[in-house]
């Protein structure tokens, strides 16, 4: 964005520069567009981020003393980039480099690659072997893997890491007590914003961020193991996980239901990662839109609990919750940054103040996509395109789309393996009596469902035979085009 001369012949003109963007060769693949010109500015600096980033591996910012491959920024913001760009073979190579970092014990490192082992020994943090093992960070090791499985039906990749992905979820169960991992240096819900003043980890425990973690990863290797076959262990890492998520519950609920750690990652990552027990579900939820009320309505999650916020809320009855939290624009929230004057994804909420200073010049990056990965809920729930696991690479999609924030209209498309899926809705009227036209283009050789998020009354169906569920109504199609128009 920023040039600076330091020498040139005669007086500088802009005609005498070009400026060139390098990344690596991806396929651009998603594009949102919306009645919020604020909106579309978002999404513009999250694929932006991507672009200064995705130079041959996932740095997390491309400038300052850093420029390295993070695990933790990859593992969050890798669905994202795969709906803006194909990323398929570039994170099957970056993985494989992970699994040749990976430890004997396998651990996995911080950064992929591992150049900071045997060379931090001044370091406050990583000296003393803590370059390697972190939740949300390592977890890359499987959370990655799953997500090319999911978005490009990529066995090869998963079958490929495989032996990765199980070393690393037997590292955290070498070291569990009662399913409670941990190891040297933890980052946990980083740079949150309810972290004490100068410090970067956020108040979250790391006990529950590990062992929610812990829990994720496990689950999705008994997935992966099922998917390639490998009966014996897909029974055995389905125990490991029913007994993980009941050590959970032992440890984190209070026999009426209240979630020990009072924090809104705490009870996000509870909600999404499916590790509350279902009579206290709604509790849970109602626990966190009242900490959403104490900060008006703000946020303050760091790494490990802002991708899955909006989720948490949507996916939990509370879609017009995770709309408003969506379009704040008043400190700290995407839009402010928008509203600053922001091109790419700040890697603190708190990068400028709103009285225009700094959260600290000494760590304080202008891009990094991290928080980005509100991206994949923008593609997930407001455009609602979506993939069955059963029928990876949108094979059979889901299309749910989730309209609100007040805006008039959302135009979405997503180039699939098997072609374009593209989504527009309008919605017109009061939130309490609304009217939605939804326009979908389901590619060949495909099938979707189609849900109408809280229909009530069917004005134009198209053809289509809907069902009422509880969400409202839903429909099996095949390929082609449809127009539907209902009030909810």
């Amino acid at each position: 964005r920023y040039v600076m001369i330091e020498r040139w012949p005669g007086t500088p003109k802009l005609d005498d520069f070009v400026a060139v963007v390098l990344h690596s060769a991806m396929t651009p693949t998603g594009s949102i567009e919306t009645s919020n010109a604020e909106l579309n500015q978002l999404h513009h600096n999250i694929l932006w981020g991507l672009k200064g980033n995705f130079v041959d591996i996932p740095t997390d910012c491309p400038q300052r003393d850093e420029r390295l491959g993070w695990t933790g920024d990859a593992q969050i913001f890798c669905r994202t980039a795969s709906y803006l760009m194909q990323t398929d073979t570039f994170f099957a190579k970056w993985l494989a480099d992970l699994a040749h970092d990976q430890t004997a014990e396998g651990g996995v490192p911080h950064v992929i690659p591992d150049i900071l082992t045997g060379k931090c020994d001044n370091d406050r943090f990583l000296s003393h072997g803590r370059t390697h093992s972190s939740a949300a960070w390592a977890d890359a090791a499987v959370i990655n893997p799953w997500t090319l499985y999911l978005m490009y039906g990529d066995t090869q990749t998963l079958a490929c890491q495989y032996g990765s992905m199980k070393a690393w979820v037997e590292f955290m169960r070498a070291n569990a007590v009662d399913n409670m991992w941990s190891w040297k240096l933890q980052f946990g819900d980083w740079v949150a914003l309810d972290a004490r003043e100068g410090s970067y980890f956020g108040a979250t425990p790391n006990e529950l961020t590990c062992m929610a973690y812990y829990a994720l990863s496990t689950q999705l290797l008994a997935k992966s193991a099922k998917v390639l076959g490998h009966v014996e262990d897909a029974e055995r890492y389905e125990e490991l996980h029913a007994s993980i998520v009941d050590s959970f519950h032992r440890e984190f609920f209070t026999p009426n239901g209240r979630l020990a750690a009072r924090t809104q990652t705490a009870h996000i990552l509870a909600l999404y990662f499916q590790l509350v027990p279902e009579a206290y579900r709604e509790r849970t939820v109602q626990t966190l839109l009242t900490l959403l009320e104490e900060q008006d309505g703000h946020l303050v999650t760091g790494f490990v609990g802002t991708p899955y916020f909006c989720h948490a809320l949507s996916e939990n009855g509370q879609a017009d919750a995770a709309w408003k939290l969506l379009m704040k624009d008043d400190f700290p929230s995407w839009l402010y940054q928008v509203k600053a004057g922001a091109t790419t994804i700040w890697e603190h909420w708190d990068g400028v103040k709103p009285d225009g200073t700094m959260w600290s010049p000494d760590m304080n990056s202008f891009n990094h996509y991290a928080y980005g990965a509100i991206g994949e809920w923008l593609y997930r729930a407001a455009a609602g395109i979506n993939t069955q696991e059963d029928a990876p690479g949108f094979k059979r999609s889901v299309l749910y789309p989730i309209p609100g924030g007040n805006l008039a209209w959302l135009k979405a498309r997503y180039a699939s393996v098997y072609g374009d899926i593209s989504v527009h809705w309008t919605q017109e009227g009061a939130q309490e009596s609304q009217t939605i036209t939804l326009e979908v283009e389901i590619p060949a050789n495909t099938h979707s469902t189609l849900v109408l998020d809280r229909a009530h009354t069917l004005l134009e169906a198209d053809g289509l035979d809907f069902t009422p569920v509880a969400e409202g109504y839903r429909a099996e199609v095949g390929s082609g085009r449809y127009r539907v128009v209902f009030l909810r």
